[in-house]
């Protein structure tokens, strides 16, 4: 194992600032000379709202998780606390810039948002971390470590717009992205967003670099609408939720970095049982999140839109009670004696290197309408997602016990 020392440390978060900097003032410039230029500056714009939120954002998350921490402790809290405010600000800067459409304004947002960055690194290569450095209580590669792993990366940069013939799908994106917005212009706002949200649907499992550029896209789209397509939805028939009490648990995504909320808010959807949901609580209205769930889960999910802004917005999310197979986790209701007849596969005791191909040669052998339950030490979350990605709409995946110790899924093959 390669020992990273204080030093080492310093001069790689260095490193990566300037990296950072010079990566979003590449975009930000790209917005101002089409918008000098009058040529169509909607995907450069979408370039660098989605560099701020796939890179900068989540940077900044870890900054606070890690290294902020330690520089309050060591006597810097109110060099923190302005610096924690400048996130903030970074982040208000990148939604504004997605709600404007004249070109003069969006190259002056775009190159405010640079300087802001570029003002906020400098802060921190000149005050903070040079005051960790020099504190021999502060493990500034182990920070570093915490760092990348907070930031779910290696905190490489995302790839040049500039290397897009490289990339035919970065092309067409950016195409795709054009071309929404034009219809978005042409008064086909809700058309476009469809559009957007079916592309992310189709890029988010394998480029998920991509779909957060179609997300940020997708938040500047949904401004020119009127109301979400519809306000209320149950498996595509509008209907009120019975009574405050059945919303379920609140999910307040306010203090997450925006990168990392839709990920947040689909993993827990993933897990709802059929009739159950829970209450999303944002900061802003979560119509392109409405989107995205209408291109991916059409007919799968209710939405009840519970509190509209001005500061909060809470809408209930929840699965309908009944679905189809392979797409939720049916049967609610059900315990382990509906199941009496179909054989344990117990892979406990079974190494996590083999635990999947066992499973998956055991489905394989299933007849349609016969099924088997996995025994596990832990929630098969991953492997449904396998499952989704392999078998969508022929499985079916039901939970019988749902830890904290053991959980219990039956996997079935759907009948024909």
């Amino acid at each position: 194992m390669t020992t990273v020392t204080a030093t080492e440390a310093y001069e790689a978060m260095l490193t990566h600032h300037k990296r950072l900097g010079e990566q979003l003032a590449g975009r930000a410039d790209a917005v101002s000379g089409a918008a000098a230029a009058g040529r169509p500056h909607g995907a450069a714009v979408a370039g660098l709202i989605a560099y701020l939120a796939g890179e900068i954002l989540p940077h900044a998350a870890a900054e606070e998780t890690t290294i902020y921490p330690a520089a309050a402790h060591a006597g810097l809290a109110g060099v923190v606390g302005e610096m924690t405010a400048e996130h903030r600000t970074l982040t208000a800067a990148g939604e504004r810039l997605a709600a404007l459409t004249d070109g003069a304004a969006v190259a002056q947002q775009a190159q405010q948002i640079a300087g802001l960055f570029a003002a906020h690194a400098a802060k921190e290569n000149d005050l903070l971390l040079p005051a960790l450095l020099a504190d021999r209580s502060v493990d500034l590669a182990a920070l570093l470590g915490q760092m990348h792993d907070s930031a779910g990366h290696d905190e490489a940069p995302a790839p040049d717009a500039g290397h897009q013939a490289d990339d035919p799908q970065a092309a067409v994106v950016s195409l795709l992205l054009q071309a929404a917005a034009a219809l978005a212009r042409a008064g086909e706002a809700d058309r476009a967003c469809r559009i957007a949200a079916s592309a992310w649907a189709a890029l988010h499992e394998t480029r998920p670099d991509l779909a957060a550029r179609v997300t940020a896209a997708l938040h500047g789209l949904t401004r020119r609408t009127g109301e979400a397509p519809g306000t209320t939805a149950h498996g595509g028939e509008p209907e009120a939720i019975a009574a405050p009490v059945l919303a379920g648990p609140d999910l307040d995504v306010r203090d997450l970095p925006p990168a990392r909320r839709h990920t947040t808010i689909f993993d827990t959807y993933h897990a709802l049982l059929p009739g159950k949901g829970f209450v999303l609580v944002n900061d802003h209205d979560p119509k392109p999140l409405r989107y995205q769930f209408e291109a991916e889960h059409a007919g799968q999910f209710t939405w009840d839109a519970l509190e509209n802004g001005p500061e909060v917005w809470r809408v209930r999310i929840g699965r309908p009670a009944t679905s189809a197979p392979g797409k939720t986790a049916p049967h609610d209701e059900s315990g382990p004696d509906d199941y009496t007849d179909d054989p344990d596969l117990d892979v406990r005791q079974v190494s996590h290197a083999q635990r999947h191909g066992q499973i998956f040669t055991a489905y394989r052998a299933l007849r349609p309408g016969a099924g088997f339950v996995l025994v596990n030490d832990h929630d098969p979350k991953p492997l449904r997602y396998q499952f989704e990605a392999q078998y969508a709409g022929e499985y079916t995946w039901d939970y019988l016990q749902d830890g904290p110790e053991v959980w219990r899924v039956r996997i079935g093959r759907a009948s024909a």
